[in-house]
């Protein structure tokens, strides 16, 4: 993700990371021609390791925290609310969001033996777009951060977390393996459906064009009631845009507006730049099932031939 000075213009790249020295030592004379590039990859990997712990300890002392959980929380009940998933499995699903004392939630969950594996739904799945170069970027490093503390509270195993940017570098690369969740190796421009499965996309500062794409995707009211977006919020985004712009280059976005619910991210001076304009946001059922049937049925890809300032880095194997 990108800084708060350059998401305004292309927030799908990443921006310049502020130039931070290295926490590891500095090798000594003869040192550095001894080690093997994958040893030296190994030694970064491990600074990286390090200060995304300390992102999330950060992140955890913070009232951000809290409040950010609770957003969270209000949203994702509704949503499996919707999906006619059981109490039990609600609290399941959710991982005890509400911050309880620790280890409170596995009490309760064992507290009837075999009841958990009986009524425990499929879990909730997660795809990251564009999170950023969080090896350099402090911002980005955080948001990653955020992921990881969201899927533990959310109990998302983190094999079940898709990871894509295309500006990734092989040491993030490396890091996110170790990290356990998936990366995928092919740039797809957001293009990617629910399959039926509720799922949490995490796309904070992208482009506009993958929310876009991402919508037109999952058009229909099956798919879109199985799905989350946390990413840059659309009023916003409808403030900010002309309605001829929005309709002509983004129209599922314009079309989506009527058929969803937003809720805020919480703002604070600490992560002020990290979370800015940020919403998670879902789509109830009763509320897309008020469109009418021309809605659905204009199902066109999207191109963005004519639009300007485009900000998205485009899949190049699939456009030649």
């Amino acid at each position: 993700a990108a800084a708060a000075a350059a998401t305004a213009l292309e927030p799908w790249q990443a921006a310049a990371p502020r130039r931070r020295r290295s926490a590891a030592r500095r090798p000594r004379r003869g040192e550095a021609a001894a080690r093997d590039p994958e040893t030296e990859l190994e030694a970064d990997s491990g600074v990286v390791l390090r200060r995304i712990r300390e992102a999330e300890g950060d992140l955890l002392v913070s009232d951000f925290w809290s409040s950010a959980l609770d957003t969270v929380n209000r949203s994702l009940t509704k949503h499996l609310e919707q999906l006619k998933c059981p109490v039990r499995t609600l609290s399941d699903a959710l991982g005890n969001l509400h911050l309880g004392s620790p280890g409170a939630s596995d009490a309760a969950a064992g507290s009837i033996p075999g009841e958990t594996l009986v009524t425990r739904p499929r879990h909730l799945k997660c795809v990251c777009y564009g999170i950023g170069n969080f090896a350099t970027c402090v911002i980005a490093r955080t948001q990653l951060a955020f992921l990881l503390l969201f899927l533990e509270k959310c109990q998302i195993p983190r094999s079940h977390c898709w990871v894509y940017d295309p500006l990734f570098s092989q040491l993030e690369i490396a890091v996110l393996n170790t990290l356990g969740v998936v990366v995928l190796s092919e740039n797809e421009e957001g293009k990617r459906s629910t399959c039926g499965e509720p799922t949490i996309f995490y796309m904070l500062h992208c482009g506009t064009a993958l929310y876009n794409n991402l919508l037109w995707s999952n058009w229909s009211v099956d798919a879109l009631s199985q799905m989350v977006i946390i990413g840059n919020s659309f009023r916003g985004l409808e403030e900010r845009l002309l309605a001829r712009i929005l309709q002509k280059n983004y129209p599922y976005v314009a079309k989506i507006l009527k058929g969803m619910e937003e809720l805020e991210f919480p703002q604070t001076s600490q992560f002020m730049d990290v979370f800015n304009d940020t919403s998670i946001h879902w789509f109830p059922t009763q509320k897309l099932e008020q469109f009418s049937p021309d809605i659905w049925a204009s199902r066109e890809e999207p191109d963005y031939q004519d639009c300007e300032n485009l900000e998205i880095i485009r899949n190049k194997a699939a456009e030649g």
